[in-house]
């Protein structure tokens, strides 16, 4: 059963980040790749129809953790308030800059919350990529399965860690570049005219970065957590997601030679998840590993549970499951078509 919500946990938090990663790309590239108001107002029509649907995703991760791994959720939240408050206020304020933009017709109003849309976007990205560096590198939990982190301390990856260290930050780094390039592949699809030809001049320019900093946070990784690189030669599923990946990668290249943005966006979909679903397949059964010793770690398969609760919500899981693929699936079906600014 353990196994079972550990990887509906990380289904979910995979179509989060692919789904809303593009949101985040899209929002700290309009900037660069709009330079009027009719530009930007493209860029906004591309991701409305979009942007506030992407959370229900995240909604049902934290309802999964709520459900089957209630002590990851009370020994993890309160270390993290601080991260979760800045994540949340982005959230709103990019919500907010969405919505009221257009409520006033002056060129300043317009820069102001474009730029608060910009940074806040960034910044979301930066924080999940930051967050995503901690999972993997571990927290210092202690014998009474408790740990607070302050923003840093020496910037080590072992002992009593902070939230940013060279491996969390490179983490974060890669995590902004890749959702940047995933955000390009998405807007050259949705966007039309000079927007679609900086989005794909940017996108070229991108994913090499990219594939550097995968390297960088690979190297990393073997000597912050070589654990993990030999679960990955092991387990059929991390074996899955490195196939996955290297299947979207070749059709992004292939997409891209023939013109076919459709596709292209798919194949960045393909990449992203593929490196997802390799990372959590390395990493189970655990969900945080401590700093301090591996007898604190917190993992899927010795937590306490309510059974009953768990089989109960697999009856309903399918069915709300689907219901939100559906929902997606209409959504993206229903605009294939390219935007203008008067879309938005």
């Amino acid at each position: 059963m353990a196994e079972l919500w550990f990887a509906l946990l990380g289904l979910m938090l995979t179509a989060y980040v692919v789904l809303d990663g593009f949101d985040f790309g899209a929002g700290l590239l309009h900037l660069f790749v709009a330079k009027s108001d009719a530009e930007r107002r493209t860029v906004f029509a591309a991701i409305g129809p979009f942007w506030d649907g992407n959370e229900v995703w995240l909604i049902a991760a934290g309802g999964v953790l709520f459900l089957a791994f209630p002590e990851l959720l009370t020994t993890a939240f309160p270390a993290f308030y601080l991260a979760l408050h800045l994540v949340l206020w982005c959230f709103a304020l990019r919500g907010v800059a969405i919505e009221v933009r257009s409520h006033i017709a002056d060129g300043m109003w317009h820069a102001v919350w474009d730029a608060v849309f910009a940074g806040a976007s960034l910044l979301l990205a930066l924080l999940f990529g930051v967050a995503f560096g901690n999972v993997v590198r571990g927290v210092p939990i202690d014998q009474a399965r408790e740990f607070t982190m302050p923003f840093f301390t020496d910037f080590r990856t072992t002992g009593h860690v902070g939230l940013l260290d060279y491996y969390s930050l490179s983490v974060g780094l890669l995590a902004v570049a890749l959702l940047a390039a995933h955000g390009a592949a998405f807007l050259s699809w949705r966007a039309g005219g000079i927007v679609r030809d900086r989005c794909l001049a940017l996108e070229r320019k991108l994913w090499p970065v990219v594939a550097l900093l995968f390297v960088v946070v690979t190297l990393e990784t073997y000597f912050v957590r070589p654990d993990l690189l030999r679960n990955l030669a092991s387990r059929p599923l991390a074996w899955a997601g490195i196939t996955l990946s290297v299947g979207g990668t070749a059709a992004l290249i292939h997409s891209r030679r023939g013109g076919l943005d459709g596709r292209a966006f798919l194949g960045s979909c393909g990449l992203i998840a593929g490196v997802l679903l390799a990372a959590g397949a390395a990493m189970f059964p655990v969900f945080l590993r401590s700093t301090l010793s591996p007898a604190f770690d917190l993992d899927a398969l010795h937590q306490p549970r309510n059974s009953i609760a768990m089989k109960f919500a697999l009856g309903w899981w399918p069915f709300a499951f689907m219901l939100a693929v559906s929902y997606f699936v209409n959504v993206f079906r229903a605009n294939r078509a390219r935007v203008s600014a008067d879309d938005y």
